[in-house]
């Protein structure tokens, strides 16, 4: 479980309610040579999908917090997951077991919560986050599909920005390492996973920006428990993907974004190959305009 950002993810915003509506849709593949492990099976020729919605509102502080902008909130995360594989070579007790399974389950993943603190000097934005999962019950070890990971994860790290007004040039990255707790169900705990998330754009007028996006996951410590049939089997991916932003006037005192980006894995090892659409809908508190100086009245 990672905190996955884009672009201007490190640029203060305005004090105030935030509301985030997500929409994610994933597909995961791992040939027939390639040998995973999905809960207590360990499995070949996955092939899955996911279509996942998440309602993120948050609120930012309008007083300092360590000179920075203090911002909380939390996710909830609704969807449907379904698992096809085309044979299981290791059943929960060690049976061999061959043909092909299929499970499919409209559900709900944990409940997700952040907090950020981001300072601005000038064209350089700075942050530093903690985002982590409350399980929420609704994991099943015995089954191929589930949204929630069956175990507690907090994920830290800390992101920069370069916005430069005047050239529309944008760059961010976001790194941080995730700590995940033991999946008491199984006896099955992974290991820490460093992720690095970067984005460039320009920016066309004041509300368009286009560029690119992009990720890399390395998992820096090996799996442990008697159920990590794989041993240490440390995983890793390289994400490249484009990506386009708009801008635009929502309601009274709101300022709506919408992104839409894409990433194709193009390296793996140790997990399957995964394509990732996400469409971000944001509304925030627009800035207030500046009052233009007014030149001294004269009076007789």
């Amino acid at each position: 479980m990672c905190y996955r950002q884009g672009s201007l993810s490190a640029v203060p915003g305005q004090p105030g309610m935030s509301y985030t509506f997500q929409y994610i849709h994933l597909d995961a593949v791992a040939g027939g040579g390639k040998a995973l492990q999905s809960n207590a099976n360990i499995v070949a020729g996955l092939h899955a999908k996911a279509d996942v919605g998440v309602f993120l509102p948050t609120y930012t502080f309008a007083t300092p917090v360590l000179g920075g902008q203090l911002t909380i909130g939390a996710a909830t995360v609704p969807g449907n997951v379904g698992v096809d594989i085309n044979a299981t070579l290791a059943g929960p007790r060690g049976n061999a077991i061959s043909g092909s399974a299929f499970d499919n389950r409209v559900t709900w993943g944990d409940v997700y919560y952040i907090g950020t603190l981001k300072w601005n000097v000038g064209v350089n934005n700075f942050m530093t986050y903690v985002f982590g999962n409350i399980p929420t019950g609704t994991y099943d070890s015995t089954r191929l599909a589930n949204l929630s990971p069956g175990f507690v994860s907090v994920d830290a790290g800390g992101g920069y920005t370069y916005l430069n007004p005047k050239t529309g040039q944008e760059f961010s990255v976001v790194a941080g390492f995730s700590f995940n707790g033991p999946n008491t169900a199984l006896d099955y705990r992974n290991g820490i996973d460093f992720h690095a998330d970067w984005a460039a754009s320009q920016f066309i007028g004041k509300s368009v920006h286009a560029g690119l996006v992009g990720y890399v996951y390395q998992q820096v410590t090996g799996d442990s428990g008697t159920g990590a049939r794989l041993g240490d089997n440390r995983g890793s991916a390289i994400g490249l993907g484009p990506q386009i932003g708009f801008f635009f006037p929502a309601w009274e005192g709101y300022t709506g974004y919408l992104n839409l980006r894409g990433y194709v894995d193009i390296f793996t090892e140790n997990r399957p190959t995964n394509s990732t659409f996400m469409a971000t809908l944001s509304f925030t508190p627009t800035a207030p305009e500046h009052p233009r100086p007014q030149a001294p009245r004269l009076t007789k």
